[in-house]
C-alpha cells in the first residue's frame, strides 16, 4: 500500500506522474555498452572496497612474524591480535552501515560513494604505518566505517542506474570486478608478506598500495551520474531527465535505432525516508527476515575467506603453502560471478541465494575431511565459488525490497546486522579453531548455511523482472 497519496506526494512538491516517467525511462534502456560502462565504473569503485575488506585474512601472517601480533591471551586485548582486529574491521562495517548509510539516502548516492571512497583509502594509509597492534587495529575500526557506508551505497545505486532485466546480470559482472581484488591481496601478500622489500614489511606494502587507489577517485566521480531515480524521489525532475536524455543518446548509439516506448506504472513518491517506514507493512517482515539472514550468512562467508590461511594450517598445511594456496582457492571468488552474468536474470535471487548456500555447506563438510592438497584446494575452491554466488545474488535481492527513499537506510540497517555478527563470530572462530580445530570451525559454517537457507527459502518474496517501485509495494 502507497505510504502517501498523489496528493499529498504534489503537495511536498513532487508530481507523481514525473517521477513515473523517470522509472519507465530506466527501465525501457537497452542492455548495451553504455549501461555496461556504468556497472563497470561502480564496480572499481567495489574493487577498493573488497581489497581493502579482505586484507585481513592475508596480511595477519605478516603482523605475527613482525612481533606487532600476539596469538591467544597474549594478544593487546586479551586474545588473539588477529581475531581483535576482524572484530575490529567488522565493528566498523557495523557502524557505518546501520548509522551512516542514510546519509545516501539523504545526499544522493553519487556523493557518499565519493565520501566513502577517500574515508576507507585515507584510513588504510594510516594503518599501513602504525607500529602497535593497539594502533592497527584503532586504524583498521575507522577503516570499517568507511567500508560500511559504500558497501551499501554501491548497492543501491547500481540498483538504480540499471533497467529491471538485467539487474542480477549487472551485480554479477559487478561482483566478478570486486573480487577481482581478493586473488590481487592474495598473490600480493603470497609474494611479499614473507618478505622485507627495500628493508620495510611486506604487509605494510600490501596496505599502502590502497594509496594508489586515491588517484582514481575523481576520475571515478566525473564519469558517474547520480542516481536519476535518487533525484526523482527528492522532485529534482529537471536534472534527472538531463542525465538520461545523455545516457539515452548513448545507448541509441550502440545500439544503432531508437529505444522502446516507455511501458509507464503507478509510482509511489514518498519524499525523504525515516527509520520508522522500515517497519510498515510490507518492509517490516522483509526487514526482519534479511536481518536473520545476515546474522548467519556473515558466520559462513567471512568464517571461511577471513580464516583461510588459518584453516589451512589446521590441516597442516605451512604458513608459505597456505598463502599460496589461500591464493589459488581465492580465484573462484572472481570465476563464480563472472559464469552468472549471463544466466542470473533466469532465476529468482531468493533460489539462488538457497542454491548458493546449499553448494557451501556441502563442500564446507567435505573440505573438514581432506588431508591432501588436492582435495583442500578443490573444496576450498568450490566453497569460495558458492559464496561468491550467493554474495552478489543477495547483494542484487536485499536492495530490491525497499523504495528508494529508504533504499540505503533499510539496507544499511539490515546488512550492519552481518557485521554485528561477524564482531562476535571472529571471536568464536579463534575459539573454536583453538579448541575443535578446522572441523569445528566448518561444522559452525554449515549450521549457519542451513539457517540462511531455511530463512530466505521460506520467507523471501518473488523480484525477477519486476520494476523496483513494484517490488516494493507488493
Amino acid at each position: 500500500m502507497p505510504a502517501h497519496s498523489p496528493a499529498a506526494a504534489q503537495s511536498d512538491g513532487i508530481d507523481p506522474v514525473r517521477a513515473a516517467q523517470i522509472s519507465a525511462r530506466i527501465d525501457r534502456l537497452p542492455a548495451v555498452a553504455t549501461i555496461w560502462r556504468l556497472v563497470a565504473l561502480l564496480s572499481i569503485g567495489g574493487f577498493f572496497e573488497l581489497y581493502d575488506l579482505f586484507q585481513t585474512a592475508y596480511i595477519s601472517p605478516g603482523l605475527i612474524r613482525d612481533g606487532i601480533f600476539a596469538t591467544g591471551s597474549q594478544g593487546v586485548f586479551g586474545f588473539s591480535d588477529q581475531a581483535a582486529f576482524a572484530s575490529a574491521t567488522f565493528l566498523g562495517l557495523f557502524l557505518g552501515a546501520s548509522l551512516l548509510s542514510p546519509l545516501a539516502d539523504r545526499f544522493g548516492r553519487r556523493a557518499i560513494f565519493t565520501f566513502a571512497l577517500i574515508w576507507y583509502t585515507v584510513a588504510t594509509v594510516a594503518m599501513g604505518v602504525q607500529s602497535s597492534a593497539l594502533g592497527i587495529i584503532c586504524m583498521r575500526f575507522l577503516v570499517g566505517i568507511g567500508l560500511g557506508i559504500e558497501l551499501v551505497t554501491i548497492d543501491a545505486y547500481l540498483s538504480e542506474l540499471v533497467p529491471k532485466r538485467m539487474r542480477s546480470s549487472a551485480f554479477a559482472f559487478a561482483f566478478f570486478v570486486q573480487f577481482l581484488s581478493v586473488p590481487a591481496v592474495a598473490l600480493m601478500s603470497w609474494w611479499l608478506v614473507p618478505q622485507d622489500p627495500f628493508g620495510v614489511s611486506g604487509w605494510r606494502w600490501v596496505v599502502l598500495a590502497s594509496a594508489v587507489f586515491a588517484l582514481f577517485i575523481w576520475w571515478l566521480r566525473s564519469r558517474l551520474p547520480e542516481s536519476p531515480r535518487w533525484l526523482a524521489q527528492h522532485g529534482r525532475f529537471d536534472e534527472a531527465s538531463r542525465i538520461l536524455d545523455t545516457i539515452e543518446a548513448r545507448c541509441v548509439k550502440d545500439q544503432g535505432k531508437p529505444l522502446d516506448e516507455p511501458e509507464l506504472a503507478a509510482v509511489d513518491v514518498q519524499g525523504s525516508g525515516r527509520f520508522a517506514d522500515i517497519w510498515q507493512p510490507p518492509y517490516r517482515r522483509r526487514a526482519l527476515m534479511l536481518i536473520v539472514f545476515h546474522v548467519f550468512q556473515a558466520i559462513g562467508f567471512f568464517g571461511f575467506g577471513n580464516w583461510l590461511p588459518a584453516l589451512l594450517s589446521g590441516q597442516g598445511v605451512s604458513v608459505t603453502h597456505s598463502l599460496m594456496y589461500a591464493f589459488i582457492i581465492t580465484l573462484a571468488y572472481p570465476l563464480g560471478p563472472l559464469l552468472f552474468v549471463k544466466f542470473a536474470n533466469r532465476f529468482e535471487n531468493k533460489w539462488q541465494i538457497v542454491g548458493s548456500a546449499l553448494g557451501a555447506m556441502t563442500f564446507g563438510t567435505l573440505f573438514a575431511l581432506q588431508t591432501s592438497a588436492v582435495g583442500l584446494i578443490v573444496c576450498g575452491v568450490m566453497i569460495t565459488f558458492c559464496n561468491a554466488w550467493l554474495s552478489f545474488a543477495y547483494h542484487s535481492y536485499q536492495s530490491e525490497l525497499f523504495p528508494t527513499n529508504i533504499r540505503a537506510r533499510a539496507v544499511g540497517f539490515c546488512y550492519s546486522f552481518s557485521r554485528l555478527s561477524t564482531v562476535f563470530s571472529s571471536l568464536l572462530i579463534g575459539i573454536f579453531l583453538e579448541h575443535f580445530g578446522t572441523p569445528g570451525v566448518l561444522a559452525f559454517i554449515v549450521s549457519s548455511m542451513l539457517i540462511v537457507m531455511i530463512t530466505i527459502g521460506y520467507f523471501g518474496p518473488r523480484t525477477r523482472n519486476l520494476a523496483l517501485e513494484n517490488i516494493a509495494h507488493r
